[in-house]
């Protein structure tokens, strides 16, 4: 392959990766992959410094979706064990966006499984927008509702949504193999739809699906070239119950090769580390920090990550900052929050602790 850091001084320069170039980082060895990833770590400090870009995910409606998306615990049929329920209440959607804000996020992800939002979801979202806007207005919100129809993504802008996820997840031509009650195009479209009501995009994909290197190359690019301002990659997460379960085709060298590559081909947009990080990347996320700008605090959708405690000190610990907390120590601030709670728990200090 091309020798990385001059690759990288390339894009530095205003040169765009290549198919051939993105194809030989993912093919390259284990032994070469450390000097890959230090590459792709000048460009990631070129336009990002040393800040981590903190992002939260709150739940809005969990389960009972009627697409078939062969990798997701929510799709219809799935036997995986997770929680099911309709739309929580817009004060809890708050509260629980408050949390993950008093962890150091800077962005809140309202997520909604199904197809699409009705005209009603849109307002409901809205109204929980506005509510967690209105507390805390330096905050931004992401949401991710599934394909828009017209004039819903200037509804959720208006109510002060500040982007609209909607993943490509693999290339239009492996498509057909992951999901058949929707295609490629419904998701490209919807991206293309909130980029035009002024919200930022926010498109990623899922690796080890089984597709090819040279899927992987087509979905990045096309990530790129619809205009994806952050770019979330997922690493598959088997869930028992689905059809890819027992699916396992990555290891922690190979998922920084994906991340290394995502990061040439789009140096100047956010990489995000997302689900099934801690599966995959296992001992070696704290490097791959050295590629990514951002990731996902604690818990994803229906599966347990990270706590919230160690993902901060892993930040920390790596020489990292999280954006927006420049300069304060989080880690010490969640554990004094923690013992807090503790003690309220245990009713120490108020005038109701029970008797010992």
């Amino acid at each position: 392959m091309c020798e990385p850091t001059a690759l990288a001084r390339r894009i530095s320069e205003g040169q765009s990766l290549n198919r051939e170039e993105a194809l030989s980082i993912l093919n390259a060895s284990d032994a070469e992959t450390l000097g890959i990833v230090a590459a792709a770590s000048d460009l990631r400090r070129q336009h990002f410094g040393n800040s981590v870009k903190v992002n939260y995910l709150v739940n809005l409606k969990s389960g009972l979706c009627p697409e078939d998306c062969t990798y997701c615990s929510q799709r219809l049929g799935s036997a995986a064990e997770i929680l099911k329920y309709t739309w929580i209440k817009p004060e809890e959607a708050v509260r629980q966006a408050e949390l993950g804000i008093a962890g150091g996020a800077s962005r809140v992800c309202m997520v909604a499984s199904g197809k699409g939002p009705t005209d009603r979801d849109v307002d409901r979202v809205s109204t929980m927008i506005h509510g967690l806007k209105g507390a805390n207005p330096d905050v931004e919100v992401c949401a991710c509702l599934g394909i828009l129809r017209e004039g819903q993504a200037e509804k959720l802008r208006d109510a002060g949504a500040d982007a609209y996820n909607h993943n490509l997840n693999t290339s239009e031509d492996h498509y057909g193999e992951i999901c058949t009650t929707h295609g490629f195009g419904e998701r490209v479209e919807t991206v293309r739809r909130a980029r035009e009501a002024g919200l930022q995009a926010c498109s990623g994909l899922i690796v080890g699906m089984g597709e090819s290197p040279e899927q992987l190359v087509d979905a990045v690019f096309s990530l790129v070239d619809l205009g994806a301002e952050s770019i979330p990659v997922n690493f598959l997460m088997p869930f028992e119950g689905t059809p890819l379960e027992g699916t396992w085709e990555l290891d922690p060298l190979k998922c920084l090769r994906i991340l290394a590559m995502v990061r040439m081909a789009a140096p100047d947009r956010e990489v995000r580390m997302a689900g099934g990080r801690e599966m995959h990347l296992r001992s070696l996320q704290p490097l791959a920090l050295n590629v990514v700008n951002s990731l996902f605090l604690g818990d994803y959708l229906t599966s347990e990550g990270q706590s919230a405690l160690d993902d901060l000190r892993m930040i920390r610990d790596a020489g990292f900052e999280v954006l927006g907390a420049e300069g304060r120590d989080l880690v010490a601030e969640h554990e004094e929050r923690t013992e807090q709670v503790s003690l309220r728990r245990r009713g120490v200090g108020t005038e109701t602790a029970p008797n010992a």
